[in-house]
């Protein structure tokens, strides 16, 4: 379906706000909510309009879960607005003291890794808790001169760090167009010429090897590719996996050794996982 300019933005209020607003940003995700921004109160959240329906919410559980107080109201959204939407919510983010992901008009940090992102409708600006701690993996790897993929890529933030640390080839995923065309941009902007992006999914991945695979997704969607990237996994090829919460990592460790991969570590912040297999 073609996707138009014209999205819902819906303002949560939450309370408490954790872990409430992981989980609600999590199930609206699900149902092809494409970006969010946590505010002090609850969630901005956005929809591109041909993917919505007014009860699009039916469908989200942590609304009517007892414990929480959570509200909500909706309006249309010009897409071109985006921008003064996030400006005004988007400050430095700051990995490690190694790394800073920061929009244009930031001050340039003294860091060795810079990154320069505007992720208008992506998701993937290093707030969010999977999205830093990919990043720390990332940044504890030695990725120099190996292949690398950024499967479920945003804004190309994974792959943008993976190629500042001098990986060779790198491939970056998404299926949404929006994230696909602001990778591209993001990709230009770091001056990262050897980041191949593309729109698609794992079916994208067929006859293709890699060294390192990073997917930063949702459990079912991972719980459904990880077969994929087994295959697609070198010998001795690292897997990064992120986008589920603590009490999924069993189910998720299980489908990684049905397919060959042995656990090595894990990070873990607010109940979000980022998980490290590799294949002996």
């Amino acid at each position: 379906m073609q996707k138009d300019n014209i999205y819902i933005e819906y303002t949560f209020t939450v309370t408490p706000l954790q872990p409430a607003s992981d989980i609600l940003m999590a199930e609206l995700g699900e149902v092809l909510f494409e970006s969010f921004v946590e505010t002090e109160d609850g969630v901005l959240a956005y929809i591109n309009k041909v993917d919505w329906n007014p009860n699009i919410l039916d469908n989200v559980s942590i609304t009517e879960n007892e414990n929480f107080k959570i509200t909500s109201a909706y309006k249309e959204i010009a897409q071109e607005n985006w921008n003064a939407t996030w400006e005004q919510n988007f400050n430095p983010i700051q990995v490690d003291e190694k790394c800073v992901v920061r929009a244009p008009f930031h001050e340039k940090p003294n860091v060795d890794y810079d990154i320069v992102i505007e992720p208008k409708m992506s998701f993937g600006t290093g707030h969010h808790e999977t999205t830093h701690m990919m990043l720390q993996h990332i940044l504890n790897t030695d990725v120099e001169g190996l292949s690398v993929l950024d499967m479920g890529s945003g804004t190309g933030v994974l792959a943008i760090l993976a190629a500042m640390k001098n990986a060779k080839t790198i491939d970056a995923i998404d299926i949404d167009n929006w994230c696909y065309l602001n990778a591209l941009e993001n990709v230009e902007r770091n001056n990262c010429s050897h980041i191949n992006v593309y729109e698609g999914d794992a079916s994208l991945l067929e006859g293709k090897k890699y060294d390192v695979i990073i997917a930063n997704i949702n459990r079912n969607i991972l719980l459904n590719d990880i077969p994929t990237y087994a295959k697609c996994l070198n010998e001795s090829g690292t897997l990064f996996l992120s986008g589920f919460y603590s009490e999924d990592m069993p189910t998720i460790l299980e489908a990684c050794k049905e397919n060959g991969l042995k656990y090595v570590s894990n990070l873990e912040k607010n109940n979000w996982i980022a998980v490290v297999c590799r294949k002996p």
